[in-house]
């Protein structure tokens, strides 16, 4: 019979007791003779347990929530290879099984919250006891609690401190000890406890303060760990390092104590000094992309996406990514130190006391956080030749000579006060290479990219900005933006159905459109730079994206059969108007749209859409939803293998020897294809491009269309963070280069159709006019619309 049941039994009365009295009273007082004031104590509390059984016992509440668990399971974003890229939900838990938990987390656990766990039943009788009387009547008194007793705290009882709940404590962590075992009930602790920083149980404790999976901490760290849940925010080993570290030394030798760990155990985890994970770091930069992913969830789960511990894998490539990320930051950057600077982020006053100094500039900067490499600093002096500075790290930094360049305009002893870089003023800079640092600022361009595999759509990487925390516009789903020379393609694909081929030579001479009777203002386009080459071959003139060309093309081609082309490849129609500056990519697009249209060629003809999740599992890993992604089939055949192959050909001569000639000779391999892009007045640059196994796309523009200089172009922006980022994508993958498909011939060494064979197709297009036809009625209202 248990304490609690033989408490619970009458005792007969005492013999010699009076009738007219009860019959505990007879009790009291031949206790109080024979045991004393400590033995009535130890009876009273035997008996006021003994009447809350009988009382309470019937009415705890049932167990389902424990027998049954179903933890709140956050929302995790991983890669394709497992790294997490995103975690969403109030509570961050990773579901463990007791069998996956390492034992010397357990032990470290045991070690100071319940090193009796196994041998009690749930309540620890005689620490009960010792507390009890040490603070008897003291309703604060939360001693002695066993583990099982703090599950049935944290699943049922409130955070008021009673002896009421005290005892409801003690009789569920008894009712829960008669329908759980022991295992279970650790299992149930370590998964729900409680540990900061949002983090619930230990497993997703060891990722957050360690960054490192369960399996892999060390008794040092460990009892780090177990030190939390007596009061995590007190014991936080970033934020209270002195006081967390006390509490995980005691642990330690608590563990020795408990034949947890040997001696050389012991002193190697004394030792032992902990490298923690800063918060916010993730191991793989994909704010963009995961938050992507969150969307698309949340929109098939509702508000159980956050709770129910679904994984989401996504198709992302953790390697790729990281490339992508750090490519067009890279060209973001470069960009930015073109440009005039615009002046520190903000200024403080410093102390004149060295000694308050460091507070000071801790309190500015946390307004100012650093952003990934681009760190916030406040100038402690400030001169033409040399720049002082302090990071938020409370490091100090010196600028000197090439670092200063960017920011020469605020050192100035001329410039303007608002602009100046001067003591107090909250500036920006970033290490090189070789350890020396130069100051910059934060870009206000922006930029997106994108890679996927034309085969199967399964995107491999996704930026969406220069800075998620920043700007959260995905400029790769959400920007649509004017494509200029990136979109002829589409129209020389068009062109090819209709009798031109690679070598139909058409006339780069200048046009002019007349206003005629419609009152609009002319129209009298120009190549971008500014020289006309006469008659050229489709091949040269697509590598040196003539505008004329593609206008004459277009205009023989038709409009309206131009515009139903396109859509075969995504694009809407009603976001490209049916005029003639269509040709010169006038419309607008998507990063993501352009990815898909370019994959087209890139498949041999095939419209595969855009794949970013590629499996969802529930918390116990069945899965709910998982993509096939294989090869496509010919029901999602948009344009003829032909056509396909005679584009791949062209957009190889881009990279060979055209605008984009850079891309070959950089990465030293013939099967790059692609075309570059820039817009009127330079206000958006593109690089969209292929190798058979992968498509890419890059533009870089400002968030409100303005100039990005006269210089700026696709080839000089974005072309360069795409070759950064096929250059590594693209290690290890052989050259491959498609094979001519039936129904077309070769000829003097260019490819043709069949039909379309030399002197079968158009030879010539507007090389013997005098004057350019005039466009129609609606594309002189179009032309004046571009004009306005």
């Amino acid at each position: 019979m248990s304490e609690a049941d033989r408490a619970d039994s009458p005792s007969p009365p005492a013999r010699g007791a009076s009738a007219a009295h009860p019959w505990w009273t007879a009790l009291v007082r031949l206790v109080f003779g024979s045991l004393g004031l400590i033995g009535a104590g130890l009876l009273v509390i035997l008996i006021c347990a003994a009447i809350a059984l009988a009382v309470a016992y019937p009415n705890l509440p049932e167990l389902d929530s424990v027998t049954d668990y179903r933890p709140r399971l956050p929302l995790r974003v991983v890669s394709a290879e497992g790294d997490l890229l995103g975690e969403y939900g109030d509570e961050r838990r990773t579901f463990t099984p007791i069998g996956e938990i390492p034992k010397v987390m357990q032990d470290a656990v045991l070690a100071i919250e319940d090193a009796r766990f196994y041998q009690h039943s749930g309540v620890d009788y005689i620490g009960v006891i010792r507390a009890g009387l040490a603070q008897f009547g003291s309703v604060g008194s939360q001693g002695a609690s066993t583990i099982t007793m703090q599950v049935a705290r944290n699943f049922y009882l409130s955070t008021e401190k009673s002896l009421t709940r005290k005892l409801y404590e003690i009789l569920l962590a008894l009712k829960i000890e008669s329908q759980l075992n022991k295992d279970q009930i650790l299992e149930l602790y370590m998964n729900q406890i409680y540990l900061g920083q949002r983090a619930y149980g230990f497993a997703a404790a060891s990722e957050i303060y360690f960054g490192k999976p369960l399996k892999d901490l060390s008794v040092a760290e460990a009892a780090m760990l177990a030190g939390l849940p007596k009061a995590p925010s007190a014991y936080n080993p970033i934020a209270n390092p002195r006081r967390a570290t006390v509490r995980q030394q005691y642990i330690i030798d608590r563990m020795l104590d408990n034949g947890f760990i040997t001696a050389e155990q012991h002193a190697a985890a004394k030792a032992q000094e902990l490298k923690y994970r800063a918060p916010t770091d993730l191991p793989v930069h994909a704010e963009y992309v995961a938050e992507l992913a969150r969307q698309m969830i949340y929109t098939q789960y509702g508000p159980e996406a956050y709770t129910r511990g679904l994984q989401v894998q996504l198709t992302v490539r953790a390697a790729d990514q990281m490339v992508a990320y750090r490519a067009l930051r890279k060209g973001l950057m470069d960009y930015e130190r073109r440009q005039v600077y615009r002046g520190p982020e903000a200024y403080i006053d410093l102390p004149a006391d060295p000694k308050a100094v460091d507070a000071r500039i801790a309190e500015a900067l946390a307004d100012h956080p650093d952003n990934d490499e681009l760190k916030a600093a406040v100038a402690l002096e400030a001169g033409p030749k040399k720049v002082v500075a302090v990071l938020q790290s409370g490091e100090s930094i010196t600028i000197t000579g090439d670092g200063l360049k960017p920011v020469a305009s605020g050192l100035a002893a001329n410039a303007d006060a608002k602009r100046q870089i001067r003591r107090g003023a909250v500036v920006r800079a970033i290490k090189g290479p070789k350890g020396d640092w130069t100051l910059t600022q934060q870009p206000e361009v922006e930029g997106a990219f994108v890679s996927l595999e034309p085969g199967t759509g399964a995107i491999r990487a996704m930026v969406g900005g220069f800075d998620f925390g920043k700007n959260k516009f995905n400029h790769v789903t959400q920007a649509w933006r004017q494509p200029g020379s990136s979109f002829k393609p589409f129209i020389y694909s068009s062109a090819l159905e209709k009798g031109f081929t690679p070598a139909t030579v058409v006339n780069d001479a200048p046009l002019f459109f007349d206003a005629g009777s419609t009152g609009s203002q002319p129209w009298e386009p120009k190549n971008y730079d500014g020289t006309f080459d006469g008659p050229l071959p489709l091949r040269r003139a697509l590598a040196k994206s003539k505008n004329m060309v593609s206008i004459r093309v277009l205009q023989a081609v038709g409009v309206d059969y131009a515009r139903d082309w396109i859509t075969r490849f995504g694009f809407d129609r009603d976001k490209h108007e049916p005029y003639l500056t269509m040709a010169l990519g006038a419309g607008s697009v998507t990063p993501m749209q352009m990815a898909t249209a370019y994959s087209v060629f890139a498949n041999g003809g095939y419209r595969v859409s855009p794949v970013l999740i590629a499996r969802i599992t529930d918390a116990r890993g069945k899965v709910l939803h998982q993509v096939d992604l294989t090869g496509p089939d010919e029901s999602q055949r948009v344009i003829d293998a032909r056509n396909a192959f005679l584009m791949t050909s062209l957009l190889q001569e881009v990279t060979r020897s055209g605008t984009a000639a850079r891309a070959q000779a950089t990465l030293k391999r013939p099967d790059i294809y692609g075309k570059t892009g820039t817009t009127n007045d330079s206000m958006d640059a593109w690089f969209a491009g292929f190798q058979p196994s992968l498509t890419a796309i890059v533009w870089i523009g400002y968030d409100t269309p303005r100039k990005l200089g006269d210089r700026e172009t696709g080839g000089g922006l974005s072309l360069p963070v795409w070759i950064e980022y096929m250059g590594q994508a693209l290690k290890g993958v052989p050259v491959t280069e498609r094979p001519a498909p039936d129904g077309v011939v070769n000829v003097g060494g260019e490819w043709y159709y069949d039909e379309y064979s030399p002197g079968q197709g158009i030879t010539t297009l507007g090389t013997e006019e005098t004057s350019p036809e005039s466009p129609t009625e609606d594309e002189k209202k179009g032309i004046l619309d571009l004009f306005r």
